[in-house]
C-alpha cells in the first residue's frame, strides 16, 4: 500500500533544478537529464475515448515497475501536495490500491522517481508534456511512447531538430 512520504522537494530542486512555472519562457521546469526524452502530449488532446490515454498510463507503469525490480520502491510527488513512497508490485492489479497519481499531468506536476533519482518521469501541466530518464525506462518504454505521442520535443533537454 502506497505510504505518505516527507516531501522531497529540497532534493528534487537540488537534482533537477526544479522551477515550477506557467510560463514557456522558463520551461521546461527541470534540467533534464542527459538520458531522458520529452513528449508532447498533444497527441491525445483527440482522444475522446481515452484509449491513447490508458495506454500511455499503463506503458509508463509497466517500465517503471519492470526497472524498479522486485523489492524495489517509488515516490510519487505531486508538487504542494501529499506525496508518496510505495512499492509498484503491490499496486495496480486487481485487489491492490491504485498507483498513486499518474504519469500523466491532470493539473499538477506529477513525478515519479527511484530513491536514487537514477529513472522516472515528469508531467508538467503547462507545457503538456512528458519528460522520462534514466537509460533503462527509456529502453523499456520509449518506443511505445512514441507510437503513442509521435517525435519527442527534446533528447536529453535539447530541442529536437534544432542546430
Amino acid at each position: 500500500m502506497p505510504q505518505r512520504s516527507r516531501s522531497r522537494g529540497s532534493e528534487l530542486q537540488d537534482e533537477f533544478k526544479f522551477q515550477p512555472s506557467t510560463s514557456s519562457f522558463k520551461w521546461p521546469a527541470i534540467k533534464e537529464p542527459v538520458a531522458s526524452v520529452t513528449w508532447s502530449l498533444a497527441a491525445l488532446d483527440d482522444d475522446p475515448e481515452y484509449e491513447r490515454l490508458d495506454r500511455l498510463v499503463e506503458v509508463v507503469e509497466q517500465g517503471l515497475t519492470s526497472c524498479i525490480g522486485p523489492s524495489g520502491t517509488l515516490l510519487a510527488l505531486d508538487w504542494q501536495h501529499t506525496s508518496y513512497r510505495f512499492a509498484p508490485q503491490g499496486v495496480g492489479d486487481p485487489g491492490q490500491p491504485a498507483w498513486p497519481l499518474s504519469p500523466y499531468p491532470d493539473g499538477d506536476y506529477y513525478i515519479y522517481l527511484s530513491e536514487d533519482f537514477r529513472m522516472g518521469s515528469f508531467g508538467h501541466p503547462w507545457e503538456e508534456s512528458l519528460c522520462l530518464f534514466g537509460q533503462e525506462l527509456l529502453d523499456a518504454a520509449s518506443a511505445e511512447v512514441e507510437k503513442l505521442l509521435g517525435q519527442p520535443i527534446r533528447r536529453s533537454g535539447r530541442a529536437v531538430g534544432t542546430a
